[in-house]
């Protein structure tokens, strides 16, 4: 709610109070969505002759959330002074890895492979290391903070477009995490 205090002026901190409570409200935020494919390989041997080996590339998608649930007003501060709204947000969360099977790749090879439960073995051993492989890729620094400036961005902006609307679009905001 925005409450008048006088003719054509409104109360900067309700206004900040609902887009808080807004954002709360709109729990997770997708800041950022990567999708990469990983190249894994793994060998087995069998008394020392008989081999198997089995490479599978593999696309996966990651995203990275913002948890607004944890967003309060204290996290909310307003200069009138300097007509500054600082916001300080939780870090960004990596979500799971969701792997597409389907346009997975395999390529076998040796005479163990010739037993289905060996390939089965062996594909179980490459999702977990394509798991592995995947996970560090997205938690590089480049994607981390790619999402970052990507959370930045869209809570600036939350913020800043109620501002505008209510006839205080010199107000700036800086978000921090």
């Amino acid at each position: 709610m925005v409450e008048h205090t006088g003719f054509l002026q409104t109360d900067t901190k309700k206004v900040l109070s609902a887009t808080v409570e807004s954002l709360r409200t709109e729990n997770k935020m997708l800041v950022l969505s990567y999708k990469g494919t990983v190249r894994v390989k793994v060998e087995r041997t069998k008394f020392w002759v008989l081999g198997a080996s089995q490479e599978l590339i593999v696309p996966g998608v990651v995203n990275y959330y913002l948890d607004l649930s944890k967003l309060s007003f204290a996290d909310v501060t307003f200069d009138e002074k300097a007509k500054l709204v600082r916001v300080k947000l939780q870090p960004v969360v990596m979500g799971d890895i969701a792997f597409q099977p389907e346009q997975a790749t395999t390529i076998n090879g040796g005479v163990l492979t010739f037993s289905q439960a060996q390939v089965d073995e062996l594909l179980k051993a490459n999702y977990a290391s394509a798991r592995r492989a995947m996970t560090a890729q997205a938690q590089g620094p480049g994607f981390v903070d790619t999402a970052r400036r990507q959370a930045i961005a869209n809570v600036q902006s939350y913020f800043e477009v109620p501002l505008r609307i209510v006839g205080q679009p010199d107000v700036k905001v800086a978000v921090t995490f």
